[in-house]
């Protein structure tokens, strides 16, 4: 009996022992793999975030090189733009010219009556009540003149753009030849519209008394000796009937 108990417990003994060493095997033979595997992982999460950070710079640089190429674009429409306006300016003053010298064809046949200038605020083109008293004295000399016309030319000082003046001149010209045909019933045939613009200043604009004169209308009662109407040219803008909208007050 107590052979056999010997016997027994000599086999669980070693039954132990082998298992406890088998174990250790394994454990010596897969921590390396274990370890590997693990730095891997870290490579690969490594490698994934640098990939990562190079698309976004890349993506980055594209969109920076289709916002400049933008702005190469907007810049190159802009000077289009300039280009165009520029021209059209030029073909503007090029008109102008034309229609200042042939508003009315035979006007050296007409000698003046009378003359008054009409002054105007900074950038308005109302009437004062001054220049409503200087078309009065003007208008008492129509009935006694035959065969009379009434030239208008604006004016403005030089302060502004070309166009924006040229317009303001015409729109202070207008002022006058409303109040002409509807307060002293001269007729708009009579009348001839010359806008000039900043082309005519009187005095010099670079003083505040200068370009005050400078904003005005000129208006010239004249005659012709043989009591004919002078020919007008093709290209020549009526003034304004009576019953237009007066020009607003800028």
């Amino acid at each position: 009996m107590n052979r056999i108990s010997l016997t027994l417990m000599l086999a669980a003994t070693l039954a132990a022992t082998i298992g406890c060493s088998s174990k250790n095997y394994v454990r010596q033979q897969t921590t390396p793999l274990i370890n590997k595997t693990n730095e891997l992982d870290d490579l690969t999460a490594k490698n994934s975030k640098e990939i990562k950070d190079v698309d976004q710079r890349a993506q980055a640089g594209i969109q920076g090189v289709q916002t400049r190429a933008a702005e190469v674009d907007q810049k190159a429409l802009a000077a289009g733009k300039q280009a165009d306006e520029a021209q059209t300016s030029a073909n503007n003053a090029t008109t102008r010219v034309d229609t200042l010298t042939n508003t009315v064809v035979n006007l050296d046949n007409y000698r003046s009556v009378a003359d008054t200038s009409v002054l105007f605020g900074f950038n308005k083109d109302n009437l004062t009540k001054q220049g409503k008293e200087e078309l009065d004295q003007l208008a008492t000399s129509v009935s006694s003149t035959k065969g009379y016309i009434i030239t208008v030319e604006g004016g403005t000082d030089s302060v502004g753009p070309s166009d924006y003046n040229y317009d303001l001149s015409q729109r202070r010209a207008n002022s006058v030849i409303q109040y002409l045909a509807s307060e002293k019933q001269i007729p708009a045939h009579k009348i001839y519209l010359v806008g000039l613009g900043k082309d005519k200043p009187v005095e010099s604009n670079k003083t505040s008394e200068g370009r005050k004169k400078n904003r005005r209308v000129d208006v010239h009662l004249m005659t012709n000796t043989t009591g004919t109407a002078p020919a007008q040219a093709p290209n020549t803008t009526p003034a304004p009937t009576a019953n237009n909208n007066p020009p607003s007050s800028m």
